[in-house]
């Protein structure tokens, strides 16, 4: 039962903004009256913690979410004491859409707290109402304002109790994004902003971040890490219930990461994390973009959005920022065109199997030649274009096997130099060979269960579109003396267009498939499978079967392996739970195959024990 405060209320005039053209995970995530990641138990305890900031006058804040301040009477708006009520004008930005406030106790109304969960107001705490997918943060006001909250950012003008100020906005949710990062100090010369480094892109972005963090720990930097795996804090690790946290959380670790030393920051950026504006208070150094194939058109509506909202990662590159692009995917063009920094490429020396959109001849970047793989990784020769002119080859091993993973290589290598660059610093071409030949397992990337002298071979990994199915199965059918077999399902109340889509991809390399559930959340288990099916209509029905509970498809799939034989056990890679109807339940694919493999082949050393970073 809500408790309003008691009182008279009225409608305050407001604080105007136009918009500026400027989430398993990151799937329409509700950011309300509650965020996900807000109610993770990871960070119960976190929100208002002994690194909290100091409080920060109302005007102050403004100003440094970018916003520029000035009384009706043409004074600038410098902190001017005295005034009851002061009649401020706000330009949102560059973006020119003004109008009269009035702000109580003369706008210098102390700041405890941004956020847009009203259980997490406390006295002063500025609450920014953000519209949801399917609750609207509008409705909460009242309860904001009852816990506290001194200032309300709204879309729309609502009564509020004397004494409130009330702040609107045409887009809350940039709004948010701004003023928590000018809160928590990590705007863009805030006290704990440190350089950044944005990857997006549909595959890779995880394997991506995970070698440059790498690279650049060889090289003494301490990296803070937010990605679909985890957020690495470098004081502290924890789970990552979001690839790209809600702005405030964001923002919030991002802070205690500086404070804990951290020098340097990579994201991966989700396309749902972007069409949200989660990093828009944030400015980024450099910029990787991935590759771009079918996925999340159930949030996206069309490819064509999708590919947009991708593209604002480069828009919002600062001036002297790097965007660094795929020279081998058809996208990059696109993101090329929106870049607001410069521009360099990675990838294949030779025009890919896209043809046209190998690499540009004259680029600067980073290239890969005479590659090779096999089980165990991968060997290229990696030529790096700088800037000055100079050219550098060397010879790189990586324990990687693939070629997704040479690409992924490249874009972590490409990305170290470019933030070097950006520092007046160079990377040690020693030191990114050392680090790249001394990588440990991605979790949940091609990740091996099985040890290198088993009989057969068992990989998990996170594959869940079917680009991403088609890389790691054509990478492994190749190098596999017997069968491939693949074990798979797709997400419930998900992207229902990529299911037989996967099935097809599964039906074109695989030689025995076993069709699973993956997360079905609220979805009848078997009416996704029948949507996966369709996609195998081409493929011989003695090569493939159904079964709805994916520790049973696991366990089959691995008492038919014979020896020469390779298993992937696809989608749900680091994850270790398992989403069915509303209930969490725990569920690790690594964890289900040793125990099958123990069960069916009883060799205590058949597994490989996944390492702790």
């Amino acid at each position: 039962m809500d408790v309003a405060r008691t009182g008279h209320s009225h409608l305050n005039d407001g604080i105007s903004a136009g918009p500026s053209d400027r989430g398993r995970k990151d799937r329409k995530v509700d950011r309300a009256s509650a965020t996900v990641d807000s109610r993770h138990p990871a960070f119960a305890d976190d929100h208002h913690n002994q690194s909290s900031p100091d409080p920060l006058p109302l005007t102050a804040l403004l100003r440094e979410a970018g916003y520029v301040l000035s009384y009706n009477n043409g004074q600038q708006a410098h902190g001017q004491a005295g005034r009851r009520e002061s009649a401020l004008v706000i330009d949102s930005a560059g973006d020119h859409d003004c109008i009269e406030a009035r702000l109580h106790h003369s706008g210098n109304i102390l700041i405890t707290d941004v956020c847009d969960d009203s259980r997490h107001v406390q006295d002063g705490s500025c609450f920014v109402a953000v519209r949801g997918t399917s609750v609207d943060g509008h409705d909460y006001i009242d309860r904001a304002v009852a816990s506290g909250a001194g200032v309300v950012v709204a879309e729309k003008k609502v009564r509020v109790p004397t004494g409130v100020t009330l702040v609107i906005v045409n887009d809350t949710q940039l709004a948010l994004s701004r003023l928590a990062a000018a809160f928590f100090g990590v705007s863009p010369g805030g006290a704990h902003a440190i350089p950044l480094v944005g990857i997006t892109g549909t595959n890779g972005k995880s394997t991506v971040a995970w070698l440059f963090r790498d690279i650049m720990r060889a090289a003494g930097k301490r990296v803070a890490l937010f990605g679909t795996i985890q957020y690495d804090l470098v004081g502290r690790v924890v789970e990552a219930p979001l690839t790209t946290p809600g702005p405030v959380t964001l923002c919030r670790l991002l802070r205690e990461a500086s404070v804990s030393g951290a020098e340097v920051g990579v994201l991966e950026v989700s396309s749902h994390a972007l069409a949200q504006a989660r990093t828009d208070g944030l400015s980024f150094d450099v910029a990787v973009f991935t590759n771009l194939s079918g996925d999340h058109i159930d949030y996206h509506g069309t490819v064509d959005a999708y590919r947009r909202a991708k593209a604002r990662l480069f828009a919002g590159l600062r001036d002297s920022g790097i965007a660094l692009l795929n020279g081998d995917d058809e996208s990059s063009a696109f993101m090329a065109g929106q870049s607001a920094g410069r521009v360099r490429y990675f990838g294949l020396a030779q025009p890919s199997q896209n043809g046209a959109h190998g690499l540009p001849l004259d680029c600067c970047g980073v290239v890969a030649e005479d590659v090779q793989y096999d089980l165990r990784g991968s060997r290229f020769i990696m030529r790096t274009d700088r800037t000055d002119g100079t050219v550098n080859r060397r010879t790189v091993d990586v324990p990687l096997p693939g070629r997704h993973n040479v690409y992924n290589v490249l874009a972590a290598v490409a990305a170290a130099e470019a933030l070097f660059e950006t520092l007046d610093e160079r990377v040690n071409c020693d030191t990114v060979t050392s680090a790249l030949s001394n990588l440990g397992d991605v979790p949940g990337r091609l990740e091996r269960v099985t040890s290198p002298s088993f009989s057969f071979d068992v990989f998990v990994d996170y594959a869940h579109t079917d680009d991403a199915l088609e890389n790691v199965l054509r990478t492994l059918k190749p190098l596999t003396r017997g069968r491939l077999i693949c074990v798979f399902g797709c997400g419930g109340d998900r992207d229902r267009s990529k299911r037989a889509r996967m099935a097809a991809v599964a039906g074109s390399y695989a030689d025995r498939i076993f069709v699973t559930s993956d997360n079905p959340r609220t979805e009848s288990p078997e009416a996704i499978i029948d949507d996966i099916v369709q996609g195998l209509a081409a493929c011989p029905r003695e090569r493939w079967e159904r079964e709805a509970d994916r520790r049973t498809a696991i366990f089959r799939a691995i008492s038919a392996a014979c020896p020469g034989d390779a298993l992937l056990i696809a989608g749900k890679g680091h994850e270790t739970y398992q989403i069915v109807g509303v209930e969490t339940v725990p569920f690790d694919d690594t964890a289900v195959a040793r125990e099958a493999i123990a069960t069916f082949h009883g060799s205590a050393d058949a597994v490989v024990q996944r390492e702790v970073r």
